[in-house]
């Protein structure tokens, strides 16, 4: 059993996220959006859309893109369901990958695992790999876009008529 299942996820409010992505640190910072269907009438400005359908083979890819990353935060319409089962798989998946050293920096090796020097790029992991805060934004898309959905700099392809039933 994992020990991710037994640690409560974190929550960060919408004006945390906020403050991450106006700062200059904002590339640390990674936006990942599990909602489907409902992908529709706006989004956090730079946020990966990753329907949460296709999570089962993409939480490898998105350990392995994300590594660098500081901060990573999963939403979905509330943040109640989809969003933090993503986020806790996501946990899991990463944990798996440090304890077998399948993520951290990027030796610039290819993904072929060919050698160099002695070090693969699989096993160039160790006390390098990165630390991680993951992330649910609290109250999903629906609390973001209520303050920051007209905002330009935070929310992009929004239409505030598709959110009138969410008030």
């Amino acid at each position: 059993m994992s020990m991710q299942q037994n640690t409560p996820l974190r929550r960060m409010q919408r004006e945390q996220l906020s403050e991450l992505l106006l700062s200059k640190d904002a590339s640390n910072v990674a936006v990942i959006d599990v909602r489907g269907d409902d992908h529709i009438g706006g989004h956090i400005h730079t946020s990966q859309h990753v329907p949460s359908t296709t999570l089962d083979h993409k939480i490898p890819e998105l350990v392995r893109t994300l590594a660098e990353k500081e901060i990573v935060v999963f939403h979905c319409a509330l943040s109640q369901e989809r969003g933090p089962r993503a986020a806790r798989r996501y946990m899991e998946e990463r944990e798996r990958k440090v304890k077998t050293g399948d993520v951290g920096r990027s030796t610039g090796l290819p993904e072929t695992g060919v050698k160099d020097e002695g070090i693969t790029k699989v096993s160039a992991v160790s006390s390098e790999t990165k630390e991680q805060g993951v992330f649910v934004l609290d109250k999903g898309f629906v609390g973001w876009q209520e303050k920051y959905g007209k905002n330009e700099r935070l929310t992009d392809a929004y239409a505030p008529d598709i959110w009138t039933d969410y008030y």
